[in-house]
C-alpha cells in the first residue's frame, strides 16, 4: 500500500487506474464486497486495475498529491450510492481524501480546503455514479 498510483488520463470518466491499488479505509463491511472493480474487506478497500474515476472536481485541481486520495474517495462515494456501505460513512470518506493527500505530500492548508470543499459540496451529489 505504497504512496503512489499508477493511472492514465481517459475512458469514460477522466482517470483510468493502470494498477490495482488498496488503502486501509478502516470501514468494517460483513459479508466482504466484491465487484469488477472495488473490493472492501477487513476495512480495506482495493481499487482494481481498470478502475475509473473523476478525480478533483469544483475548482479543485488534479496534481499528483491530489490523486490516490481523489481514486479512495470517489470509490467510497461509489459504494455509497450503490448502498454497498451507508452514507453516515460519508465524513469517514471525506477523513479519508485529506489523510491521504497530507500523506502524499499536499500542504496542510490545502488538504483543508479539500476537506471542507467536499464536506461542504459533494453530498448534493448521490446520484453520480463513478467505475
Amino acid at each position: 500500500m505504497g504512496n503512489s498510483i499508477k493511472y492514465s488520463y481517459g475512458g469514460k470518466y477522466k482517470w483510468h487506474l493502470d494498477e490495482t491499488n488498496s488503502y486501509h479505509v478502516g470501514i468494517p463491511l460483513d459479508p466482504p464486497y466484491l465487484s469488477e472493480y472495488l473490493s472492501l474487506k477487513d476495512g480495506i478497500l482495493t481499487c482494481f486495475a481498470n478502475y475509473e474515476w473523476d478525480g478533483a472536481s469544483g475548482p479543485a485541481i488534479d496534481t499528483a498529491n491530489f490523486m490516490r486520495g481523489s481514486l479512495f474517495h470517489d470509490a467510497l462515494y461509489q459504494l455509497m450510492r450503490e448502498r454497498v456501505i451507508s452514507w453516515e460513512y460519508r465524513k469517514k470518506a471525506d477523513k479519508v481524501l485529506r489523510e491521504i493527500c497530507l500523506a502524499d505530500g499536499m500542504s496542510k492548508i490545502r488538504a483543508w480546503w479539500v476537506y471542507m470543499g467536499v464536506r461542504i459540496g459533494a453530498g448534493h451529489n448521490k446520484s453520480r455514479t463513478t467505475r
